[in-house]
């Protein structure tokens, strides 16, 4: 113990990396096992997954360990958000100097000084022939960008995620508009200007400059307040009023705590937990949740048809509970996502073509298309750019450029993407507190083993503790596949099936196996004792997950062996 502790205090830094280059977390994890006639990327298959003792499932004494490896382009481009928490948790806090999130670039530099080569003026020519926008009355959708660039390298991709929505562009049916804020000092392109801007998002195929109509100028802003989500969605609802909203945040996130962090202004952030006083300036995921239903009233918004977060880790329990008297449906991802982000072509074309589709249909478009309809794979010209742009995939291809299968099937090996029906949640929270109550009946010891085996996703936390991200569907099988208590097992087929009612469409690479679509925080002991990344900060930030779940009371219970009651 005291050498783990000098280790952690002399690894004093937390990577919380969204696209970046890197390897994922090592860890332990069992496929569940699925029904013939499942499908891996189409959405959770209608027979469920199979469950009971025996083989039909991951069991402990099989082994089943798989040791993750570097996989290019699986994390992205190479930014790492350093938040400094691991020292924090083993010295107690004394001395700590926490300014915020920082930045660091460690990739390859190219003419401009960013990191990222000039296109050739030999690139193969674009190829893109943007979708006929349906004609006639039909339903109308307001989707609105809020894409949080303020950052050193996410920048130029968050950009080419706004280039991609114009190569489909707005239509009589479907308005696209958008709120970004640029960095100061990275990337140089598209005019080089580092304010905020509010855009109505027009039709181009030009995927290296931004061609729409500036409806704004905002000068700088600070995005990572929850009143500037406010004022947007208020400013977006007003001028472009439609039958349904779709909101989407892009930039970094953490999971629970949440992200979308902004370097300037400065402010100086929330102070109403441990964990929100010593990261600084971010949208914490209680003040999302607020600013979620200012937004709704300022605007005359029901419900936001769709909350989609472009960024990473965010498809958790605790963030679905925010989410929930938002929105119909909600599109996040488990693990960290690559830097090429949505494919956001590919989903507004689907909705410009046809606006009558439903929120469960935009929904699963959005997962089926992630990366491999992604503009800056499919089109020769982007993808020749993005393999010689510093990106490691160019080694894996002898030099040549990659087809858009191969670079997708590398890219896709380590990515994880998840639509869920928010009306359907509440069914999901019911069936894992009944699950979480009974886990009391069970060794602790194997709930423990049942985490340490469970599908786990890059770290927030650091190295020096064990993946504290798991995937809540295959803890829940785990345990059910080793216990021989029957209530237990029935409990877990409950929350098996109340996932199936929840998940819209699901997809997974072959290097996230044992992922089922929601993951949820199951930290170790280290963590739990801390105030930083325990109860005191878990609680005050998951805030609307944790009045309404058992699982805090389960944690209490597993560490400190605290009663709680069922109601």
């Amino acid at each position: 113990l005291i050498n783990f502790m000098e280790n952690v205090m002399n690894k004093n830094q937390i990577n919380a990396d969204r696209r970046r280059k890197g390897s994922g977390p090592v860890g332990r994890a069992d496929a569940p096992r699925r029904d013939t006639g499942g499908s891996q990327s189409g959405g959770m298959p209608s027979g469920g997954y199979q469950s009971g003792g025996g083989t039909s499932g991951p069991v402990f004494s099989g082994g089943g360990m798989s040791t993750r490896t570097k996989q290019a382009g699986g994390c992205g481009t190479v930014l790492v958000i350093i938040l400094i928490i691991g020292y924090y948790l083993l010295s107690g806090g004394n001395g700590l100097d926490l300014g915020g999130l920082t930045g660091g670039d460690t990739g390859t530099t190219g003419q401009d000084g960013t990191g990222f080569e000039q296109v050739n003026p030999d690139l193969p020519q674009s190829n893109f022939t943007p979708p006929v926008p349906s004609t006639g009355s039909g339903q109308t959708w307001t989707i609105m960008l809020y894409q949080d660039a303020d950052d050193q390298v996410l920048e130029r991709d968050i950009l080419l995620d706004l280039n991609e929505a114009e190569r489909v562009g707005s239509s009589d049916n479907v308005r696209i508009v958008a709120q970004v804020d640029r960095f100061r000092g990275a990337y140089t392109g598209d005019g080089d200007w580092t304010s905020a801007r509010r855009y109505y998002i027009t039709q181009d195929n030009d995927l290296n400059a931004v061609h729409s109509q500036v409806a704004q100028e905002l000068g700088e802003v600070d995005m990572s307040q929850g009143q500037t989500l406010v004022d947007f969605v208020q400013w977006a609802a007003q001028n472009f009023p439609a039958d349904k909203y779709v909101l989407i945040l892009s930039d970094h996130g953490m999971g629970w705590p949440g992200g979308w962090s902004d370097p300037a202004p400065g402010n100086s952030g929330d102070s109403s937990t441990p964990l929100s006083s010593r990261l600084g300036n971010n949208i914490f995921l209680n003040e999302l949740d607020q600013a979620l239903g200012q937004a709704r009233n300022a605007a005359g918004i029901s419900k936001f048809e769709i909350i989609g977060m472009d960024a990473c880790l965010m498809s958790q329990i605790e963030i679905m509970a925010a989410l929930q008297p938002h929105a119909n449906y909600a599109v996040a991802s488990e693990e960290v996502e690559p830097s090429i982000g949505w494919a956001y072509a590919s989903f507004l074309g689907a909705l410009v073509q046809n606006p009558d589709m439903n929120g469960a249909q935009l929904s699963k478009s959005i997962v089926e298309g992630y990366v491999v309809d992604d503009q800056r794979i499919l089109d020769p010209a982007a993808r020749a750019d993005f393999m010689r742009g510093g990106s490691p995939m160019g080694s894996y291809f002898s030099g040549s450029l990659a087809s858009a299968e191969q670079l997708a099937a590398q890219i896709g090996r380590d990515v994880t993407l998840t639509a869920v029906d928010l009306n359907a949640f509440s069914g999901l929270m019911t069936s894992y507190n009944d699950f979480a109550y009974q886990l009391r009946n069970e060794d602790q010891r194997l709930v423990a083993q049942a985490r340490n085996y469970t599908q786990s996703y890059t770290s927030i936390f650091g190295n020096q503790v064990p993946p504290s991200y798991i995937d809540l569907g295959h803890f829940v099988l785990l345990v059910q596949n080793n216990t021989s208590n029957t209530q237990t097992q029935q409990a877990a087929n409950s929350v098996i099936a109340a996932l199936q009612q929840t998940i819209v469409a699901e997809k997974h690479g072959a290097g996230r196996k044992g992922s089922t679509g929601i993951a949820i925080y199951f930290p170790n002991s280290t963590l739990y004792s801390s105030p930083v990344t325990g109860p005191q900060s878990y609680t005050g930030i998951a805030n609307r997950f944790a009045a309404g779940s058992l699982w805090d009371d389960f944690l209490a219970y597993h560490y400190l062996d605290r009663e709680f009651s069922q109601t």
